[in-house]
Parts: structure tokens; sequence; C-alpha cells
């Protein structure tokens, strides 16, 4: 892309492809069934996709409290450092109410209200996710949320309970409502409820094509986060980056996904070349090979190289990408720069492996490049603003003409009489 670029700038990027619309009509059933038939439903269908049978959807409070007695000091012991780390940054995150005098005796009060219930979504795929619990239980937590429940899909290898790293993250957060389910079944749960699960006003968390097609459908009945598609990270970076870093933090986010995004942006062809070199010698040390491979050599991936930082700059915000690393001279600069990301991770030591578990910010974020409209996970997600609008008379009497003079203009007298209604006297047409 050196030279100009292109008008379509966002049309011609890598991007993966998520047919969003065409699971809508295999999860359609799947909701219906659930809505109809509850949890009855529910273990049908987990036993269809999971491929184990459970008696009940709900986890026990024995099969937590032992996930937790059992889990690996180190683990709990980095978790909890998780949650310390992502409390301190959320609580930050709520708003206080707010008053404004309009005019003498009339106030406009905003009132920052949670909601009442919230299901969390755990994915339960290819990696098991305990920070993903950390991620969305504890806005909600710092939201005040007074009902929340997770729900993580049956695994066959632990008895049809999710994975016990999860229980024990759930256990340590003060969560006792957990559920064995995943997919879009899961999602239904929330969405209308069953005889083991009452419904929720929204559902939260990041899941795969069949739970982002579950959202779209449910959206509405429920509140939703986002879609969220496949893992994506933008490395826009210069001569001053290290191939090692750059490589390294590609290769991270690639073994989440054989769909995982990862793209570099710089302005050095000697650069880019100097990671193309690195990266397979990193794919064939690590574990997960074939997988990383698949997703580095697929669509959604690759090098793009253009003339300057300031076209840099413009091909990532085109991007919009869910995880942002900036590698460059004067890179927090050059992040102040940038509109459209779901986070940015500023230098050498902010790769995005630390923003998934312990800088404290909220690893839910936008992908697809919704990065340019929406936020990440955070307390805000879990509140709702209320106006509470407290007029006296007096301040009625001053607004009435020109409510009026509105309501006539739009064709909508009632409004206008609604005004006189309160008074005996005739509202003048033309204000002073």
């Amino acid at each position: 892309m050196r030279g100009s670029l292109p008008e379509n700038l966002r049309d011609v990027l890598p991007r993966a492809e998520l047919d969003v619309e065409a699971a809508l009509e295999k999860v359609r059933p799947i909701c219906d069934d659930v809505r109809h038939r509850g949890a009855a439903a529910v273990r049908e269908l987990t036993a269809r996709f999971d491929g184990v049978e459970i008696a009940s959807t709900r986890v026990s409070a024995e099969a937590i409290d032992t996930a937790l007695r059992e889990l690996d000091p180190k683990v709990r012991a980095a978790l909890e450092e998780s949650i310390r780390r992502a409390r301190l940054v959320h609580r930050d995150q709520r708003r206080t109410d707010v008053t404004t005098q309009v005019v003498p005796g009339g106030t406009v009060t905003e009132r920052w209200v949670p909601v009442d219930r919230v299901g969390l979504y755990v994915p339960g795929g290819r990696a098991v996710y305990p920070s993903s619990v950390v991620m969305n239980v504890v806005p909600a937590q710092e939201a005040g949320v007074a009902s929340l429940a997770v729900t993580s899909p049956a695994q066959k290898e632990f008895g049809g309970l999710p994975h016990p790293t999860i229980l024990a993250a759930c256990a340590l957060l003060g969560v006792d409502e957990v559920y064995s389910v995943g997919g879009a079944q899961a999602v239904a749960m929330f969405a209308y409820g069953t005889e083991e699960c009452p419904p929720a006003t929204m559902v939260t968390g990041p899941g795969n094509i069949w739970v982002a097609a579950a959202k779209r459908l449910l959206k509405g009945r429920i509140g939703i986060d986002s879609e969220a598609g496949p893992t994506e990270i933008a490395v826009l970076a210069d001569e001053t980056a290290d191939p090692v870093h750059v490589a390294a933090d590609l290769i991270s986010q690639a073994e989440h996904d054989v769909i995982a995004a990862a793209v570099l942006v710089t302005t050095s062809a000697e650069l880019a070349g100097a990671v193309e070199r690195e990266l397979p010698a990193q794919v064939s040390a690590t574990k997960h090979t074939e997988r990383i491979t698949e997703a580095l050599s697929g669509r959604q991936s690759g090098i793009v190289l253009v003339g300057s930082i300031d076209d840099g700059i413009k091909v990532v915000d085109a991007y919009a990408a869910e995880h942002l690393e900036i590698h460059t001279a004067n890179a927090s600069e050059v992040a102040g720069r940038i509109r459209n990301a779901g986070a940015i991770f500023v230098g050498p030591y902010a790769p995005v492996s630390l923003g998934d578990y312990l800088a404290g910010s909220n690893h839910v974020l936008p992908t697809g490049g919704c990065a340019c409209h929406s936020s990440g996970l955070s307390v805000q997600s879990f509140l709702r603003g209320i106006h509470v609008v407290d007029y006296t008379r007096d301040a009625l009497a001053g607004a009435a003409a020109h409510v009026s003079v509105l309501a006539d203009a739009e064709d909508l007298p009632a409004h206008g009489a609604a005004i006189r209604a309160r008074f005996d006297w005739q509202i003048p047409t033309e204000t002073a």
C-alpha cells in the first residue's frame, strides 16, 4: 500500500470471514426449542453438541468448592492478582449520578442503574478461559449487578462439568450460580429462562459463531455486549521494532483459533522481512504449531507495507483491531493519535498477552472492525443512564409556550394540550 491509499481501505485489508447471517437459520430452531421445552431441551442439546449427558444444567456448590480446593496454588495466586488488578481499573469506571439545574425549579438528574441480572458466557472450546470469568464478572460486580450467573460448555473429560479452573475462578469471585451449558442453547437459556435457570436481562462474553448468531437472534429480548468474532491483533511498527517481539505477539493471538487474525502494518520492508524469517522458528517451537500455522497463512492474516507512520495510522484506524500494538519510535504519541481499536498496547513492554490476563484492562473487546463504533466490556456495559426530570409549576410555566409551539410544529397538538391542562390560563402562541 505504499503510495496513495485506496478509498475502500477497510474492504481491502485482511479480515476473517464470519457469516453470522448464515448461522442464524441454524440456531433459530435451537433457541425455539429451549423457549418451548426449557431445561429438557438444553440437556438434550448438550448431549447432541457436547457429547455428554448431564442430569442438571446447574453446577452444584460442592463441585465449585472442590474445584477451588484442588486448584494449583500458583494458578490461584495468578487469578487472585488478575482479579485484584481488574477491580482497581473497573472500580474507577463507576459513574456517579449528576443533577443539572436547567432553570430555577427545573432539574434533570442522570441516574446510573445496573441491569437486574446478567448471564456471563465463558468459552470452552480449544482452550480453557478462566481469565474470561474474571473479565466478565468483575465489571458486572463493580457495576452493582445484583444477580449474575456464569455458563460454560459441559466437558466430557470432567463428567459434564465446565473445566475445573473455570469453576475455581467463579469460586474466587464469589459466584455460586454456574451452568454447564454452551453454544446457542446457553444464550437461549438466559434469554427465555428454564426451570433451572431464571431469565437474564443481558448476556455478555465471547463465544463461537453459534453464540454470536444466537446473540443477534435474541438481541432485543436480551441486551448483549457484542457479537464477538475471531480474535485479532494488529501491530503498527517501524524500523525501531524488535522482530522477535513482533513475531511472538502475532503468534500469541494466532494460537487462539485457526481463523484468528494477525496483521503487521509497517513502514519498514526490512522489519517485515525479519519478522517473516523469525516466524517459522518460533511457530515450530510452540505447542499449537498446526493451529498457528493455519491462522498465520489464512486470508485474515498478513503484512501491510505503508509509506509513513501517518499512512500506517490510517490503515490501523480502518482495520479497527480488537488488539492494537504500537512498536514505533514515540509509541505513546502514536498511540494517542489512534481513534479505532478495542485496546491499545504501547511499546515493547505492553504486549497483548499482558492485557489478556493481568494488565487490569478488559479483554472482552469488539472484533471484526466493530471497534470503530463499539467499546470493550466495562462497568458501563452493565449500567443504564436514566434521566429523572423534576420541574416545579413555575418552571413548567416558563417552558409551556415553547413546548406548545414545538408541538404544533410537529402537528402533535395533544402534547401542547397536556401542558395547558395544568394551568387555568391560555399559553401564548409566541414567546417574548
